[in-house]
């Protein structure tokens, strides 16, 4: 299946949008997310409409279980750390010819998949 690849947002989840030739229809999906939420339109219109219903219906059901819907990470990360952690932080950076935001997201990000 060849595709094209566009993106539309909506209550600050994004929908990847693929185009089906075979079906001629547009698939989406809810991505950034652990729970997996599809949909489709024979539409651009008919899309954007289903991937509101799907978001608003997923935010609804999650309601109605009591758990909380999954959400996209914005990005933005406020640590309070002590004044001698933050310190080392910026000597770090400065050591390693960055700024301290993609010093700290390098470091995070080797943590988090050690």
């Amino acid at each position: 299946m060849n595709s094209m690849t566009n993106r539309m947002t909506y209550s600050g989840y994004t929908a990847r949008m693929d185009f089906d030739p075979d079906d001629k229809i547009i698939v989406g999906r809810v991505i950034d997310i652990d729970d997996i939420i599809t949909f489709h339109g024979a539409s651009v219109t008919e899309f954007e409409v289903a991937f509101k219903t799907a978001v608003d219906g997923y935010i609804h059901a999650c309601e109605r279980l009591g758990q909380t819907a999954d959400k996209p990470a914005s990005g933005r990360l406020m640590l309070r750390v002590s004044p001698v952690v933050h310190a080392a932080a910026v000597k770090a950076s400065a050591r390693s010819g960055q700024s301290l935001n993609k010093w700290a997201e390098k470091v995070l990000g080797q943590a988090a998949h050690a």
